[in-house]
């Protein structure tokens, strides 16, 4: 059984379906977020009800991704290998990096291993194959050079801090 979906995990879902909708459609900001905050949000639409959303959320990342998309592309490009540019990639998965970047550069107050978690169970929302994978690793790379530090080991999990440093180790200039 599935743990009941939060309020930013829906936000982050219908996040990443209003980008594809203007990815795909042209559809402009204003008109998305105001169809999806009336008509989507929380609402049955054909006998599917949407799950209730954290609709400042919501508007927040999608605002944000078409604000900021200019700065994301080049970082999610570099994140990925030199045979799979952002061009190439499934649009639903292009809005998913970008939605998860956002977050990363700009939501400093949640932490980084809870937006990849939360993107890689969007990407497992809309994929059956490897594709949550390939966000996860894509995602992974991108929180390292975002949140440098965030993600590396706390000394409960094994780390070496406060054992002082070898002796013989060439000094930090």
């Amino acid at each position: 059984m599935s743990k009941p979906a939060n309020k930013r995990g829906a936000a982050r879902l219908a996040a990443v379906q209003a980008l594809y909708q203007m990815d795909i459609g042209g559809t402009g900001l204003t008109e998305i977020v105001a169809e999806y905050e009336n008509f989507r949000l929380g609402r049955e639409i054909d006998g599917e009800t949407y799950l209730d959303a954290d609709a400042s959320w919501f508007r927040g990342i999608v605002g944000g991704v078409v604000r900021d998309q200019k700065k994301i592309d080049p970082i999610i490009h570099n994140a990925l290998t030199a045979d799979w540019p952002l061009s190439r990639i499934d649009s639903t998965l292009r809005a998913t990096l970008r939605a998860a970047v956002f977050e990363l550069q700009n939501r400093r107050d949640v932490d980084a291993r809870v937006i990849v978690s939360e993107y890689v169970e969007v990407a497992k929302a809309f994929f059956e194959g490897d594709e949550s994978k390939m966000v996860n690793g894509v995602l992974d790379r991108i929180s390292r050079q975002v949140r440098e530090g965030e993600l590396d080991p706390k000394p409960s999990e094994g780390s070496s801090a406060g054992v002082p440093k070898d002796e013989t180790a060439k000094p930090e200039e």
